[in-house]
């Protein structure tokens, strides 16, 4: 399986790369893992919501552009599915044995996700209705992608 992470803005705190790093290389047992950080775009503190969504166009350009056609889109939203982590397992095996091998899961930026990245999103699923930094989110989606393979091959890490 190869699965590619694409998130808006540059990972500078330390611990937070430390930890994505761990799960990247337990990880590599079962998938290839790639990790694409897109510029985000620079805004002043108020913004209108004309500006808002010019912004969220502008990093969903960018994200699109790392996308390819045959792979299989996972947009991280807020009002996305919650699913359990043994669902979310289930899914990401369903799909390989589907054939969907190339999998893409998108963090957005500070605002969210443009919409032209919500339509190409084969499935929007969320880590529940709280809201997190897209720089954590990073680390715990990583987490919860190792969580999946492991419940897949009956590893005792989920208990």
């Amino acid at each position: 399986m190869n699965i590619k992470i694409i998130s808006v803005g540059k990972l500078k705190e330390k611990y937070l790369i430390q930890g994505i790093q761990e799960y990247v290389k337990r990880l590599q047992a079962y998938a290839k893992i790639e990790l694409i950080e897109v510029p985000d775009e620079k805004a002043p503190e108020n913004l209108s919501d004309a500006q808002m969504r010019q912004v969220k166009e502008k990093e969903g350009e960018r994200i699109l552009s790392k996308i390819k056609e045959q792979e299989y889109v996972y947009a991280l939203a807020i009002e996305g599915k919650n699913p359990t982590s043994e669902a979310f397992a289930k899914q990401i095996n369903q799909l390989g044995i589907q054939g969907k091998s190339h999998l893409v899961f998108v963090i957005g930026g500070s605002l969210g996700l443009s919409e032209a990245v919500m339509k190409r999103s084969n499935t929007q699923i969320s880590f529940g209705k709280m809201t997190y930094p897209h720089q954590l989110m990073r680390l715990i989606l990583v987490e919860q992608i190792y969580r999946a393979f492991r419940i897949n091959t009956g590893a005792p890490y989920h208990k």
